[in-house]
């Protein structure tokens, strides 16, 4: 049986563990987009980690979701990142950068005036907050079948840029209500054109997205993450066939690429459905799967033992917040830092960069 302390083939890794970073929104960059020295910190204090995977990472200033988000865009985020990874590197760790597009998850103010897009022109009825305060999110513009192209490409650029900047590959934000998912939903995709109606027609916008980055940089530093059921930020998947339709055909239509891994979020990561899932993305003998138990709850390490028995890492979130040395403490069975949600997104080193390794009391 598998172990989470046991090594793992990964695309063009080798993971020294397999309990990963899950990508986690923290909110500390400046409005340039730019990572600081404080990312560069924090990062590397969880280098021990198998894997981390960044906080979701905007291609373009018109896909932001929320304040204080990085972009991989220009060349001063670029040289950004190199920082960060660079550090990690250093430290023995191994990076990948989540890529992702607000969609109608956003705000103008957030987009430098511009309207927020998404796959038909259907409000959230969700709220964002921007750089002033707390808003709902509009109605956005839907986007026209010829912009889709452009959509892609930005994913694209992003991944080489990634890839330029020294990460070891990217992971596609397909989950939690943003664009990608927004097409894969029903709920959220009314489209009556080629990427609107049957399930083929809605993953397509994803698959173009995960071939044009395999394409890019190798189908071998390539991840995609979704959330199928998990109906949070807006989205409602709630016809079981369907869901299955929808991301099985996905994950049967990209195969034959054998990206990197797969990460599903879900209330049930051990259920009937992600099970199902993963064999599929497993098929190919090459994909890996990495499972994360819901949204916004806490893994300890009795549930993560579980997980890895159904997938071949898992993806941790607050617990990695704060507990940098985290594979230590669960392998010697110490004691872990609960974190203090009150400084999830409020910016600074407090909640971010002070949460201290394990030492023994004198």
């Amino acid at each position: 049986m598998a172990s989470l302390f046991d090594s793992l083939e990964l695309g063009r890794l080798t993971l020294p563990n397999r309990v990963t970073m899950a990508p986690l929104t923290r909110s500390r960059a400046g409005r340039d987009g730019v990572p600081t020295d404080l990312h560069t910190t924090y990062y590397t204090q969880r280098a021990s980690l198998g894997l981390i995977v960044t906080e979701g990472v905007f291609p373009a200033v018109t896909s932001r979701a929320f304040p204080g988000q990085t972009g991989i865009e220009t060349a001063e985020q670029v040289a950004g990142w190199r920082r960060v990874a660079d550090s990690v590197h250093a430290a023995g760790g191994r990076i990948f950068m989540q890529v992702m597009n607000g969609g109608r998850l956003s705000h103008a103010s957030l987009l430098e005036g511009e309207q927020p897009v998404a796959p038909s022109a259907l409000a959230s009825g969700t709220a964002v907050r921007d750089f002033e305060s707390r808003k709902e999110c509009p109605v956005p513009r839907a986007l026209e079948a010829e912009e889709l192209p452009r959509i892609v490409d930005e994913f694209r650029q992003a991944a080489r840029n990634a890839v330029d900047a020294g990460m070891d590959g990217v992971e596609i934000h397909g989950a939690n209500g943003y664009l990608l998912h927004q097409f894969l939903s029903p709920s959220s995709n009314h489209r009556e054109d080629g990427y609107g109606g049957s399930p083929e027609n809605r993953y397509r916008l994803v698959e173009e997205v995960v071939r044009a980055a395999a394409e890019e940089i190798g189908a071998d530093r390539v991840a995609l993450r979704l959330s199928p059921q998990n109906n949070i930020q807006g989205i409602a998947e709630t016809d079981a066939a369907d869901v299955l339709a929808t991301y099985g055909g996905l994950l049967r239509a990209t195969a034959d690429l054998g990206l990197a891994y797969v990460s599903f979020l879900n209330a049930e990561p051990t259920g009937e459905l992600i099970s199902e899932l993963s064999a599929h993305a497993r098929a190919n003998g090459r994909t890996r799967v990495i499972l994360n138990s819901g949204f916004g709850q806490i893994t300890q390490r009795e549930e993560a033992e579980q997980l890895v028995q159904h997938g071949d890492a898992v993806a941790v979130g607050r617990l990695a917040i704060s507990n940098p040395d985290l594979v230590r403490r669960w392998q010697e069975e110490l004691p872990v830092t609960a974190p203090d949600e009150s400084t999830f997104y409020m910016g600074g080193e407090r909640g971010y960069t002070d949460y201290p390794s394990y030492t023994v009391s004198s």
